[in-house]
């Protein structure tokens, strides 16, 4: 299987960088380097922004879209995130697996340039990489990447400088915000795979959260984003095959099954000396999951919304 996702996230790059202002984004040059698209560190992005950034990150494989909701008796915009490939969309180009550390410079990296470096022991277990002639990578960061991390990158996809393409976004903005909680999806994904299991009977995905407002700084950010994931968001999965692994797996799913679950993220995170890798990895999922087999036409359920924790962190008297 090649699905060629740098490819689809370039051509939703091409759409972009005809008209950068339109989505309150600037373009960037670095001198004999890639394309530099800035989504909230000097500029100021926004609603379109964020959307468009949440869907490079999945390679254009997802729908991602604003959608109403509330938050107990507040009405309340949540993100909906809707695919039929949840695999691809999710695991080989969402999830943000490859730390970028260069020099004084760290982000999170997503999107489809992760499947051209394969550095990751996901891509080895689920048999997939690609190559390709350009490459795509969201970087969750506060400060623009320079040169050498467009080289580092280069290196490590086997490209040429100039045919990486590199958008970023801090926590604490409004298009890093909603790319960050277009996750519901990817957070059951992953969940599912570091549980051991068959992610590929997982045909389709629906999740929603609620968006959270945007934070002062990046540190509180990366709290509510996480609240709104751990506490809020719901996620649908259509599955093949036998009711009996489902029923074994699905209370292990939801972030309830992790014992650090109940707090706001970030006491969780301070407590773990801002170590995201000291923090249980079975807390890193949606609040709620649903099963539907598409075999047996059987339901399973866990989990719940926590609205007083989603309250706190978002800071609603």
């Amino acid at each position: 299987m090649n699905l060629q996702l740098n490819d689809l996230a370039s051509q939703l790059i091409e759409d972009i960088n005809e008209s950068p202002e339109d989505y309150r984004i600037q373009r960037h040059d670095v001198e004999n380097n890639g394309l530099l698209l800035d989504f909230g560190v000097e500029s100021e992005g926004g609603i379109e922004a964020g959307i468009a950034l949440a869907a490079i990150c999945m390679s254009g494989l997802a729908d991602v879209s604003l959608t109403p909701g509330t938050l107990g008796d507040i009405g309340w915009p949540h993100i909906a995130v809707e695919t039929d490939a949840p695999v691809a969309a999710c695991l080989f180009s969402q999830y943000a697996g490859w730390q970028i550390n260069v020099g004084k410079f760290f982000a999170m990296g997503s999107g489809p340039m992760r499947a051209v470096a394969a550095k990751e022991p996901l891509f080895d277990k689920l048999w997939y990489r690609e190559e390709s002639d350009q490459v795509v990578g969201v970087l969750e960061s506060g400060k623009l990447p320079g040169a050498d991390v467009f080289e580092y990158i280069a290196n490590a996809t086997d490209v040429d400088p100039e045919n990486v393409v590199l958008c970023v976004a801090p926590t604490s903005s409004m298009a890093g915000n909603l790319q960050v909680v277009a996750r519901s999806i990817e957070t059951a994904m992953h969940k599912l795979h570091e549980l051991g299991f068959d992610v590929n009977r997982v045909r389709s995905g629906y999740g929603t959260a609620p968006l959270p407002p945007v934070a002062k700084n990046d540190l509180e950010g990366i709290g509510r984003t996480n609240d709104a994931i751990l506490y809020g968001a719901r996620v649908t999965l259509w599955v093949m095959g036998d009711d009996d692994s489902i029923a074994d797996i699905v209370q292990r799913v939801p972030s309830f099954s992790s014992p650090v679950y109940g707090k706001p993220f970030l006491e969780i995170f301070e407590a773990a000396g801002r170590d995201f890798y000291k923090i249980d990895p079975m807390l890193f999922s949606p609040a709620q999951v649903v099963f539907q087999n598409l075999d047996t036409g059987r339901v399973h359920v866990a989990g719940q919304i926590n609205e007083a924790v989603l309250r706190s962190s978002f800071g609603i008297s």
